[in-house]
């Protein structure tokens, strides 16, 4: 499975952001596709994730803001960014977990939010 990310920028706060993970290779193999997020000195931490089934969960942080979706036609999932913070700022990755329970993480790109 291979993942290529995109969709990264400045934005001011309070502004909108769409990241895209096109998928390609073995993807009937992925049950669950995830947004992962880091910000400088701290921990990755997941941030959103839908399942093959559609079910989709998050962060408390972004609960509200953000929203995780998915095109099967192109092979891709989304994460929509809606009101975001300073403190959204980050590299964010995208991550595919199989059946056989592989993971495969795409290059990051970079979130910027200024106050």
């Amino acid at each position: 499975v291979q993942l290529q990310a995109s969709g990264g920028g400045l934005v001011q706060a309070g502004g909108s952001l769409r990241l895209s993970c096109a998928a390609s290779g073995s993807i009937f193999s992925i049950n669950r596709m995830n947004w992962y997020r880091q910000a400088p000195g701290k921990q990755r931490e997941l941030v959103a994730a839908i399942t093959s089934g559609g079910s989709t969960n998050y962060a408390d942080s972004v609960k509200g803001r953000f929203t995780i979706s998915r095109d099967n036609a192109k092979n891709t999932v989304y994460l929509q960014m809606n009101s975001l913070k300073p403190e959204d700022t980050a590299v964010y990755y995208c991550h595919a977990q199989t059946n056989n329970f592989n993971s495969y993480w795409g290059q990051g790109t970079q979130v910027t939010v200024s106050s």
